[in-house]
């Protein structure tokens, strides 16, 4: 099976979620020492969609990033400033203990089944010797969803390699925002995106945890692979290179990926009646490859164009 993380990464802003949540169990990872920091220039690809009165600029992120990469300038600083507003996937909150209340009663089994009991031998001897592996309990998540594991063994990880929640582009363009008085909205909520991992069948979600295990070793350098791509603007690449997780797992990408980008061409086509300048910010994945939200806004009479 192709490793679910890539269509994960480039998707959903509930990446940093597992990890904010995680933090009352005390779950913590030494981090690899810093490399001495430099700045970085990177140039992101930006689109607009406009009419006479109305201008949506679609933005692609990364929920997390190491430090030391300069994306907020030129076209992208000049597409905010123009803004009246910024929509995000999701609004998190900023009290992480609320984002932990909301979290852990859908993350939490419900079934009276542990979560080793939903593995089989060889799986769950994988399982908790990555648990082992990266200094927590081998009993860590077994009162909690597959799905849950699996999205928070996706994110600890990264913080090993130099990836932090606080560096994700969401997390910096929310700040600016509230500095300039930028009102926010998400196209969904932090219930909702849980919910698209919460509902799924209990073997897609053992799925999902299996291939984060198998291929635990590879997700920094996964994650360094598709930042590189975002960072040159090359919404192509990032597209092939999910192609490779979305072709074996057609029902996630639906879920997480198709589904919700025509959904959104919806809301923007409807934005699109008020005057106004909107700055729209969702993962990189959204607007790469067929069946993007540029896609989808072209099957509803408005053009995205690439301005940067």
């Amino acid at each position: 099976m192709k490793t679910w993380f890539k269509t994960l990464a480039a998707t959903c802003a509930i990446l940093p979620v597992a990890f904010y949540a995680a933090q009352p169990a005390s779950i913590a990872l030494a981090k690899e020492p810093a490399a001495a920091e430099t700045t970085v220039k990177v140039k992101p690809a930006l689109w607009a969609v406009k009419d006479a009165d109305t201008t949506v600029y679609l933005f692609g992120t990364v929920h997390v990033l190491k430090p030391g990469l300069s994306w907020f300038d030129g076209a992208v600083q000049k597409a905010f400033d123009k803004s009246d507003e910024l929509v995000l996937e999701l609004v998190l909150p900023d009290d992480q203990a609320e984002v932990a209340k909301a979290t852990l009663p859908m993350a939490m089994d419900q079934s009276g089944k542990p979560l080793p009991q939903k593995l089989d031998p060889e799986t769950l001897a994988a399982y908790q010797a990555t648990l082992t592996g990266l200094g927590l309990p081998a009993n860590a998540f077994d009162a909690f969803e597959p799905w849950f594991a699996g999205v928070t063994l996706s994110v600890l990880p990264l913080t090993k390699h130099g990836y932090d929640p606080n560096q994700g582009v969401e997390k910096q363009l929310t700040a600016k925002a509230k500095a300039g008085a930028k009102p926010i909205s998400g196209f969904e909520t932090l219930t909702e995106q849980l919910g698209f991992f919460d509902t799924l069948p209990e073997v897609e979600q053992v799925s999902f945890l299996k291939s984060v295990v198998k291929d635990i070793d590879k997700l920094g350098p996964q994650l360094d692979k598709m930042v590189l791509l975002w960072g040159k603007g090359d919404p192509d690449g990032l597209a092939v290179t999910m192609n490779e997780s979305m072709e074996a797992t057609p029902e996630l990408a639906k879920t997480l990926l198709f589904d919700r980008n025509a959904r959104w061409a919806d809301q923007i086509k409807t934005r699109m009646d008020k005057p106004g300048t909107v700055f729209v910010a969702v993962g990189a994945g959204h607007l790469a490859g067929e069946k993007s939200v540029q896609d989808y806004l072209a099957e509803r009479g408005l053009k995205a164009q690439r301005i940067q």
